[in-house]
């Protein structure tokens, strides 16, 4: 069973905190070349927000958009500080879902789901605030980075696992709560049937969606379900429940074991 990230009884993330920056920079954790190798400069960080901001920045190749980059993800995660604790949220469960060595550090340094999900984040909090040219450029320019097409306007919960993250794609108003673990190539699509709010699917609490699941419509699917890895799924899917197929249909579940995609 997956272990469960609970962030309403886990102790509330510290913005200007300094433990994954002193990970980062601690040669007995980290070899230097390895932050080479991602063009990470840890000089002149002062928090794991600043540090986090770097390690987005860093994906861009272009030395004046990579600075630009920095300069705004450091701004909206020190002006936001839900997309900021989300953003610690997000590493600390995935790095208790994952079996990678290395903890958070390594988690937020190599993990490319995180970073997916952390320029989501910050293209969010940029729709949020009205600023919607600036949040759709941030989409595009981490979309083309990371291989994902992420609408700033879909609204997701702290502690999701987005692990590989590539090929994910999810819709406007598409929906993602809290402690959902995804696999990679994942759709959250319209059906075109529908039009306006809740044209997407909503991901309530702790479900999983195996890699390659394609999901259409203002569907729900139920706290703790499963969506197996190929499915195709049209319908909402009730708490509890694992589906597979094309289309997705509901199948037998063991109560004591999680088969992962």
């Amino acid at each position: 069973m997956l272990t469960s990230y609970r962030p309403s009884v886990a102790p509330e993330p510290d913005p200007n905190g300094t433990q994954l920056l002193e990970q980062a920079g601690a040669p007995s954790r980290r070899e230097e070349l390895a932050t080479a190798l991602l063009r990470l400069d840890l000089d002149g960080l002062r928090s794991d927000t600043d540090l986090m901001a770097a390690v987005l920045a860093s994906a861009v190749s272009d030395p004046g958009a990579a600075a630009a980059a920095l300069e705004l993800a450091r701004d909206v995660l020190h002006a936001d500080p839900e997309a900021c604790a989300a953003s610690l949220c997000d590493v600390a469960a995935a790095t208790t879902r994952n079996f990678e060595p290395g903890g958070e550090i390594a988690t937020l340094l190599f993990s490319r789901g995180i970073h997916a999900i952390l320029a989501h984040r910050v293209a969010h909090a940029l729709w949020q605030a009205g600023r919607r040219d600036l949040a759709l450029a941030v989409k595009t320019l981490f979309g083309r980075l990371f291989s994902t097409d992420i609408h700033p306007g879909a609204v997701f919960g702290r502690g999701i696992w987005l692990d590989h993250g590539l090929g994910f794609v999810v819709g406007e108003t598409a929906v993602i709560e809290a402690n959902v673990n995804i696999w990679h190539a994942v759709t959250l699509g319209s059906s075109l049937k529908q039009t306006g709010e809740g044209r997407h699917p909503r991901l309530r609490q702790g479900c999983t969606i195996g890699a390659g699941a394609v999901l259409l419509g203002g569907i729900d699917i139920g706290a703790n379900s499963v969506v197996a890895a190929g499915a195709v799924v049209l319908a909402s899917v009730p708490p509890g429940v694992t589906v597979a197929g094309v289309p997705a249909r509901a199948k037998p579940r063991s109560p004591t074991s999680f088969s992962g995609f």
